[in-house]
């Protein structure tokens, strides 16, 4: 009997020794069918798990290509010395040119001259140099070069995401307590330097007879949407040092929203050192460990 308790238990995915209540089946469903897709996208051709580079623009010409003393080096089989430049001029914009006789594009068109879209001005524009693409994005005004290999050493060698149980418990209402305006706040970063987001307030909650807050983020005061990054008692040993992320509904008429912390992910710094993620702010360390959501036991970025 004592054997099939113990197996009973592993085929729950939770620990006998605490008193989890069986998660109903559909939301088990909703929270795989939340975790699949997540994976896709990870995963995907242009997911995180592709990204080899980031090299910040200097002002003026940056030339790209297989020479490793380019200002953007692409590493990759059939990528000529000089494939191109992409310059930096005194108003911000970014140009990139191809070399002659190079195949380059931009969106899948071939590049002879071109502006290049940031990620900061919506839909940034896609340059392709063989197998390799890369695009610009924008940190506070500093200008930098992402570069994505689809046949990345990452992305081959993947071998998939680990989870804690789902557990209903850490599926909480939470109320908002709104500030009288909503306050910009710097969020530290990777980057060292901060970058500006929206609070909208501080979410109040009770998780595991735990009275908590955490202050969640917008990039305006009518999207739909909190963006929350929190660290908690895992981070560093289940979870990734870094801490972790959380979307959730903006608050209801009522005030209210639901924080499922089933749902919480590593960010894109967990599977890449390319990356540029917001860190947890002083005010979102979290004094409980969140046994919920994304594991993470990896080599930290």
């Amino acid at each position: 009997m004592k054997k099939l308790i113990i197996v009973g238990c592993l085929l729950l995915g939770a620990s006998c020794g605490r008193n989890v209540p069986a998660p109903d089946p559909a939301y088990v469903a909703e929270v795989e069918a939340w975790r699949a897709e997540r994976l896709e996208r990870l995963t995907a051709d242009d997911g995180w798990l592709t990204v080899v580079g980031l090299d910040w623009l200097q002002a003026g010409v940056n030339r790209f290509g297989s020479d490793p003393a380019s200002e953007i080096p692409l590493v990759a089989p059939d990528i000529p010395e000089l494939a191109g430049t992409v310059e930096l001029l005194a108003d911000g914009s970014v140009v990139a040119r191809a070399a002659e006789g190079a195949a380059v594009t931009v969106d899948g068109a071939p590049l002879v001259e071109s502006v290049l879209r940031s990620d900061a001005q919506g839909t940034p524009d896609i340059a392709g140099v063989g197998r390799l693409r890369f695009h610009i994005i924008d940190r506070g005004g500093r200008l930098g070069a992402r570069i994505k290999d689809p046949e990345a050493a990452a992305r081959r060698k993947f071998k998939g995401i680990e989870h804690f149980p789902i557990d209903p418990r850490y599926r909480v209402t939470a109320r908002l307590e709104p500030y009288p305006t909503p306050r910009e706040v710097q969020v530290p970063t990777v980057l060292g330097t901060p970058t500006p987001m929206l609070a909208p307030g501080v979410l109040r909650f009770t998780l595991l007879g735990n009275e908590l807050t955490l202050e969640p983020y917008q990039e305006s005061p009518d999207e739909a949407s909190y963006f929350l990054i929190f660290r908690d008692r895992t981070s560093g040993d289940t979870t990734y040092g870094g801490g972790r992320f959380l979307d959730a509904a903006a608050a209801g008429a009522d005030g209210t929203t639901v924080l499922d912390f089933n749902l919480a992910y590593s960010p894109p710094c967990a599977f890449t050192p390319h990356a540029t993620c917001p860190l947890p702010p002083p005010q979102n360390s979290l004094r409980v460990a969140v046994e919920a959501g994304e594991k993470f036991t990896g080599a930290s970025h």
